[in-house]
């Protein structure tokens, strides 16, 4: 388990690396983990893309294409954003290529979470591995609508069922719930999408968290050198 300590720096994320150049200008930066999305399309080629595609977007790097980019050079945060087949294999390709100490893995699907621990408990029990919190409800249902967002404040259960050894929680939702929950129950918690500089002083110099994902990591790595840094 991986908390950290009072004088610790807070690690650093960089959102959303989808292409050559992005993951190439995080890595110039020195940020402590480079994040992409990964998904699967209909032939089963996983690609670094956000959105559900039914074939590789023209440009697209593949998941191995991200994975040479990294491998040696900085520890990587992958998003799988696809469920059912193919979620664990991928997250065991990633830690034949990276190890368990250069990568964790998020989602937002609890039953992927619990597959990926079943098997990490067997081959990689150090990976940590989160399930999301704060997903988009724009459209349901308002009961689900509702549903979810209990679920989130309050998401001892669904951490319980999932086994999630890393918290992960919209920065609204770690301010409101989810920070105390990862504080009582010991885990580390990541906090995702801290853009602002108010925001990213709440989080880089606090201690509540132990990694922040931004749009501007290089404003984040600027920010949390000051203090946490001190002996």
């Amino acid at each position: 388990m991986r908390l950290s300590r009072r004088h610790d720096p807070i690690l650093v994320s960089a959102h959303r690396c989808l292409t050559r150049d992005a993951i190439e200008a995080a890595l110039r930066l020195g940020v402590d983990y480079v994040e992409f999305d990964l998904q699967r399309c209909a032939d089963g080629t996983l690609v670094v893309h956000h959105d559900p595609v039914d074939a590789p977007p023209r440009g697209a790097l593949t998941f191995d294409d991200a994975l040479d980019l990294l491998t040696g050079r900085s520890r990587a945060h992958l998003d799988v954003k696809f469920v059912g087949d193919g979620v664990v294999d991928a997250v065991a390709h990633a830690v034949a290529r990276l190890g368990t100490d250069r990568l964790i893995v998020t989602t937002l699907d609890d039953r992927s979470v619990a597959a990926v621990r079943d098997w990490s408990d067997r081959h990689a029990p150090a990976l940590l591995v989160g399930l999301s919190l704060g997903r988009g409800v724009t459209g349901s249902p308002v009961l689900r609508q509702i549903g979810i967002r209990v679920s989130e404040l309050w998401p001892g259960r669904r951490y319980g069922r999932s086994r999630a050894n890393l918290v992960v929680a919209h920065h609204w939702l770690a301010r409101l719930t989810v920070a105390r929950f990862a504080r009582r129950h010991r885990l580390p918690l990541l906090v995702w999408t801290v853009d602002t500089a108010p925001s990213l002083r709440h989080w880089t110099r606090t201690g509540r968290a132990w990694l922040v994902t931004t749009n501007h990591p290089d404003l984040a790595l600027r920010l949390r050198r000051p203090e946490r840094l001190a002996p």
